[in-house]
């Protein structure tokens, strides 16, 4: 590899990296398994046991994916649930992809949607090839075959999976199978099933890429700039040379920072605190929080960059000439960062044809494509192996792979033989990058006497995501990058003469999709908004909501059914000093009743009532602990969380400084899951978009208080 990394070749090597073979599948294209297995289609085999592995092409960080897919497939396939085994798919971004992106990804809330049929076709395929073996078996006609719970019967015939398997190695695979109707679903929707990553993970079995040690292994901790942008100018390792357990020291090809190498974790952490570099700020961020927050000020000030809408902001204002009421003000948003509990780590080693990555991420042919790309490596050469990961939230789906990137100079760096492990510390993960990115909303909406919406000015300054990435074209139409304004120019409540102006802030700071990505702040100003415009109409929150929608079309109905149930769970009534918000993302629909208490501008958030409608609810208990999840992260990121910055340096370090929700901050939760036959969509984000707006209006609604600059902390508030 050059010592340059050439962007334009970089991000062509990311794109590629999503539709490649991997190593790992044998001639026919399916993974290699036991000689004596059935391999039905690259995600289900069966053994001679009667045990079936499913083939999980999506990544397992905690939210129930592989509970999820092997459902779909025990469902149809009418298995035995405690003979489902998983297995994580190797990187093959042709066969693997996420059917919605093209690429093998897992973001987006999309893994149990764009994998519903595929797996339920899957397991009906298998199905298929037993009852026929079966058939042929016994002498009668396949409609006398019947499969309960992994056993196959005729008559007073019975049989395990297992016993038909060399049968069943000999038909071929019918291309479409047919599949369950609803009304015939043993487990999908109907069973609290064994989630089935639970056992291993309680019990310490569940491999983590954090857990990964190969022989002769050493361990990297980078320094890297404290300004983002800077390059190593110059190196002093006398002082990291006394740290016991030091071994060596190399800058990065790149020189966005310095490879430590150690013989364990904190060794290198220990010498890389050592070391004296010195750095080259010339290219890099120098600017403090208060001075990008002025900055963002001026560009809502001026004109509009892009204009998202056909109304202008002329149009808009003419509109609202005779409102009878204006609401008009400015939200501020900070960087946030994901902070997973687990820290972000990768093992590379050299391996006969090339080298192996050992990683729990959210893209694993992307990353092939970028370490290829970097080592001078075919794709083919670089082997994944996924494992686990604590958590993720959109870090380890950086199309950039910047860990994987810093593996792979570390490991070349050190002469490409032998295997390094690169760990983050809880600090470089907070002040590494790739956050939720600063935005500033400005909005004047318009009513009239009765609260009915006249017209809505926008204008949004962020700094966009996709640009410069190979979803660019995917996302940025007409200058502007969607995750800037989703939940906004797409809303579901029918709003007359909208106009939608974007800014893009300019910033070496790299920023990343972070949980529900711009539904992070938009909704919380769609919803504060709905709820100033109903405080100023004298109008009920729910009521002036529903009024907006147009309940004659599908998805305005389903918002509308959604709205209810959660107003009727939480008994709301007209007048409540309680909050209210609602929100459509990701194809789901999520409304939420927020109850606090507050002394002394001390918060509590007693109980949150939720009510999601993500069509067929695959596993209930699943999308419950999602909505509770979603909410509890929401509820960090309003309250308390914040990345800053001064001249240029992040002032936040760890969970002192950023303190995500802990279990003591958690409210109570009630779930209600609307009954849908609709196609299932996504749960790990949609509860984050609308409960900290829920929460924000259940705060004004005691208090009085308006939230508008986040996080509520700068309002004076503390949260218990």
């Amino acid at each position: 590899m050059s010592q340059t990394i050439s962007r334009r070749g970089f991000l062509k090597s990311a794109a590629a990296g999503s539709a490649v073979m991997m190593v790992g599948l044998n001639a026919g294209g399916l993974l290699a398994v036991g000689s004596g297995d059935v391999v039905v289609n690259p995600f289900v085999s069966i053994n001679q046991e009667g045990e079936i592995t499913v083939v999980i092409k999506h990544f397992e960080m905690g939210q129930g994916t592989t509970t999820g897919l092997t459902t779909l497939v025990a469902e149809e396939l009418d298995a035995d649930w405690q003979k489902m085994k998983i297995d994580f798919a190797p990187a093959d971004g042709i066969r693997y992809k996420n059917l919605f992106f093209g690429a093998q990804l897992t973001g987006g809330s999309t893994a149990i949607a764009n994998s519903y049929m595929q797996y339920r076709e899957a397991g009906a395929m298998a199905r298929d090839l037993l009852v026929r073996s079966a058939s042929a078996a016994w002498g009668v006609s396949p409609n006398q075959i019947q499969i309960r719970n992994g056993v196959i019967s005729a008559g007073n015939k019975t049989a395990h999976f297992g016993e038909f398997v060399k049968e069943a190695m000999a038909l071929k695979p019918i291309d479409k199978p047919i599949t369950k109707t609803p009304d015939q679903f043993n487990l999908i929707g109907k069973l609290k099933l064994p989630r089935k990553d639970s056992q291993a993970k309680t019990t310490g079995q569940a491999m983590f890429s954090m857990d990964v040690k190969l022989p002769g292994m050493l361990y990297v901790a980078i320094h890297r700039s404290p300004k983002f942008g800077g390059k190593v100018s110059s190196l002093n390792l006398d002082d990291a040379k006394k740290i016991g357990g030091f071994v060596d020291a190399k800058p990065l090809a790149n020189k966005a920072g310095v490879a430590v190498y150690a013989k364990n974790t904190w060794e290198a952490f220990k010498a890389r605190d050592a070391l004296k570099v010195s750095w080259d700020f010339s290219g890099a961020e120098t600017r403090g929080t208060e001075e990008m927050r002025a900055e963002y000020t001026r560009l809502v000030d001026e004109p509009a960059m892009f204009n998202g809408l056909p109304t202008t902001k002329e149009a808009a204002n003419i509109a609202m000439q005779d409102a009878e009421h204006l609401v008009e003000a400015d939200f501020q948003f900070p960087f946030l960062s994901h902070a997973p509990m687990e820290p972000l780590n990768c093992v590379i080693e050299k391996t006969p044809n090339g080298v192996r990555f050992h990683d729990g991420c959210q893209g694993p042919s992307l990353v092939q494509g970028v370490v290829a790309y970097v080592l001078g490596l075919e794709q083919a050469q670089v082997e994944v192996k996924t494992y686990y990961a604590g958590g993720s939230f959109g870090r380890r789906a950086n199309v950039n792979a910047d860990y994987h990137v810093e593996a792979a100079l570390a490991f070349q760096a050190y002469g490409g033989q032998t295997p390094v492990k690169l760990v983050w510390s809880r600090e470089d993960d907070i002040r590494g990058g790739y956050y939720r990115p600063m935005s500033l909303h400005r909005a004047k909406i318009g009513l009239d006497a009765k609260g009915q919406l006249l017209g809505w000015d926008h204008h949004v300054a962020a700094q966009p995501i996709m640009k410069g990435t190979p979803f660019e074209a995917m996302v940025v139409h007409n200058g502007i990058d969607h995750t800037s304004v989703e939940g906004l120019s797409d809303t579901l409540y029918q709003v007359p003469n909208m106009s939608m102006g974007v800014s893009d802030f300019k910033s070496v700071i790299p920023v990343l999709w972070w949980r529900s990505v711009g539904h992070s702040h938009t909704a919380f100003v769609m919803e504060s908004l709905m709820d100033m415009a109903a405080a100023k109409a004298k109008r009920d929150p729910v009521a002036l909501r529903l009024s907006l929608l147009d309940q004659a079309d599908a998805k305005g109905q389903r918002m509308a059914n959604t709205i209810k149930a959660a107003r009727d769970m939480a008994n709301w009534k007209e007048g409540d000093k309680r909050g209210f918000a609602s929100h459509f993302s990701f194809n789901t629909y999520v409304a939420v009743v927020a109850d606090v208490s507050v002394k002394a501008k001390q918060v509590h958030v007693d109980k949150l009532y939720i009510a999601v409608d993500c069509g067929v609810a695959i596993n209930p208990d699943v999308i419950k602990a999602q909505m509770e999840g979603g909410a509890g992260y929401a509820l960090g990121a309003i309250a308390r969380n914040e990345v800053t910055l001064d001249k240029g340096e992040v002032i936040e370090a760890n969970f002192p400084q950023y303190q995500p929700t802990r279990l003591g901050d958690m409210p109570e939760i009630e779930v209600e899951i609307v009954r849908s036959n609709e196609a299932p969509t996504g749960v790990g984000e949609p509860a984050v978009p609308p409960t900290g707006p829920a929460i924000a209006n259940a705060i004004y609604a005691v208090t009085g208080v308006r939230i508008t600059d986040l996080p509520m902390t700068k309002a004076g508030f503390t949260f218990s």
